[in-house]
């Protein structure tokens, strides 16, 4: 898997039908993959749904949330750049 590019702002991620299943697609998949231990896990909000993340490698704060309430656990992730105001605002950390 790829690490996040400084040109990224926003991953989000989908579910998709394989074979009569419903599946994470390639986008979300890389977010539980950067979220599972690339980035910094450092503080939540929201009951636990959202996350606040840091990138050991340039520093840029980024949220999890599941933006799909309506589905089944918040439906897949997003993945969202935030700044570091919009950050402290939100969580404490």
């Amino acid at each position: 898997m790829e690490p996040l590019q400084p040109n990224e702002n926003d991953l989000v991620g989908k579910w998709i039908e394989v074979d009569g299943e419903v599946d994470d697609d390639a986008t979300t998949k890389r977010i539980q993959w950067l979220t599972s231990g690339i980035l910094e896990e450092l503080a939540s909000a929201n009951g636990g749904w959202d996350t606040l993340f840091r990138d050991k490698n340039d520093g840029r704060y980024w949220e999890r949330t599941y933006p799909h309430g309506e589905m089944h656990g918040g439906g897949p992730p997003r993945l969202a750049r935030v700044s570091e105001k919009q950050a402290r605002e939100k969580y404490e950390f």
